[in-house]
């Protein structure tokens, strides 16, 4: 894709953006002693005529949830040890890493389908009773409308469809490994199952399950895999040390590299792009690489294009545009913004100052989550949020912040399946485009 029709597609979804972030500027982020507070919230749902995305951030002793139209901390909730948080998949709930499992949290927005529009609903924010038991929970992954949990320390993936969460604890579809490991899973639309394959040494490969979680095809050919992202036509891109595999029409394909270590961990898909954007690291003895190169894996070619940034980058950096930029958050401070094709670099944003991404891989850094054309980035060291208007190539707004941000997720109030609903519907408020997958893999051993 060109470089010209790429900012047409950009420009095509730029309402989504302008309307999330005019709606992020209605109220200075940092209200004058003499305004008057915030209205506190009703206890229950109240119909509201836009649905402003909250954010929700952890912290070092607790999570903070905050409205992006009123600047407002809506939530601060004390919670011990180091939390990590994944989106759900409803666009409503974020899922809880704890010690028994995953915790869902209700951020407050609903969209409830009605005919031919949607009416929008919000409520205080705030953790719920509902459980999904799992020992050392590790990866979520959302895709097709469904939520894989892969627990570490049984190897068992839960999957669950994530609107029922507003009713409690969802049905699950389990399936154990045969052998506990660090891993990650996806189920695709046809209810098969992608999983990874290791032990608690290590992951050396996948599998692909049919939906009666039948064996139908195996590699053995991904050493240390960790991670995966899925592109256009539900191809799936597996990170791997050796250079990452990709899985097309059930049958997996090495991607060739250069060098014996060619580390792709931490990758991020889009639903309409063939190109699959992941960190690349090229040191095996390193205690800490800092990369100033990715890698854009090409799903249709299986070939792999590496682009040089001249500067360092840190696992929570990586994203993808609405129109399926790469986005790399860089150590310098700036967004990169490149053609996922060309790797030509479209834009540069200057969002935060300078940094360094720390040795330990649960201390605070800059942290990249974008969702509807709009890149949320954490700076740790302002104690602040900045929105990204992508296709403007703007900081929008900034955030004060009562605590030091770490991990990130945003609820819009639309899950998957509205989103597609939600286009042909007459509406007020805000558009959404297809949130497609971009996770972020976490770099470490638990």
């Amino acid at each position: 894709m060109s470089v010209t029709h790429r900012r047409a597609v950009s420009a095509g979804i730029a309402a989504t953006a302008l309307a999330v972030l005019a709606a992020c500027g209605q109220v200075p982020a940092e209200q004058e002693d003499d305004e008057p507070a915030a209205p506190t919230p009703a206890a229950g749902p109240v119909e509201v005529s836009t649905l402003d995305p909250r954010v929700v951030l952890t912290y070092d002793g607790g999570l903070m949830t905050l409205d992006t139209g009123t600047g407002e901390v809506l939530d601060d909730l004390p919670l011990d040890g180091f939390l990590r948080v994944n989106p759900a998949g409803d666009g409503r709930h974020v899922l809880i890493s704890t010690d028994e499992g995953f915790r869902a949290y209700d951020a407050g927005l609903e969209a409830r389908g009605h005919g031919d529009h949607f009416h929008y609903y919000a409520s205080p924010p705030a953790i719920t009773d509902t459980l999904l038991p799992a020992e050392r929970a590790g990866h979520v992954v959302t895709h097709a409308g469904r939520t894989a949990l892969f627990a570490d320390g049984t190897g068992e993936v839960q999957v669950i469809d994530p609107a029922a969460l507003v009713d409690g604890a969802p049905p699950t579809n389990t399936w154990r490994a045969p052998d506990p490991h660090h891993g990650v899973a996806v189920e695709l639309a046809d209810h098969s199952l992608v999983v990874s394959v290791g032990t608690e040494e290590g992951r050396t490969g996948a599998v692909l399950l049919d939906a009666e979680r039948r064996e139908l095809a195996r590699t053995e050919d991904c050493p240390g895999l960790h991670g995966e992202a899925t592109a256009r036509d539900e191809v799936v891109v597996l990170g791997c040390e050796d250079g990452p595999v990709i899985l097309r029409q059930g049958e997996f394909t090495k991607v060739a590299v250069d060098g014996e270590y060619a580390r792709s961990g931490n990758l991020a898909g889009h639903p309409g792009s063939a190109v699959v954007l992941g960190d690349y690291k090229t040191d095996p003895d390193a205690e800490l690489e800092r990369p100033e190169q990715v890698a854009l894996i090409d799903t249709t070619e299986v070939s792999l294009r590496l682009v040089d940034l001249d500067a360092s980058y840190s696992f929570r950096s990586l994203g993808r545009g609405p129109g399926g930029e790469a986005l790399v958050l860089t150590t310098d401070g700036t967004l990169r913004i490149l053609d996922e094709d060309s790797g030509a670099e479209l834009d540069r944003v200057a969002v935060t100052e300078p940094w360094e991404e720390p040795d330990d891989w649960q201390q605070p850094r800059p942290a990249l989550h974008v969702v509807d054309g709009v890149a949320y980035v954490t700076d740790p060291a302002a104690d602040r949020l900045h929105t990204v208007g992508i296709s403007m190539g703007t900081v929008v707004r900034s955030y004060d912040l009562p605590h030091t941000p770490n991990e990130i997720a945003v609820a819009t109030g639309f899950g998957a399946h509205d989103v597609a609903d939600h286009d042909d519907a007459e509406h007020d408020g805000h558009d959404h485009a297809d949130h497609g997958d971009a996770e972020e893999h976490a770099e470490h051993d638990h």
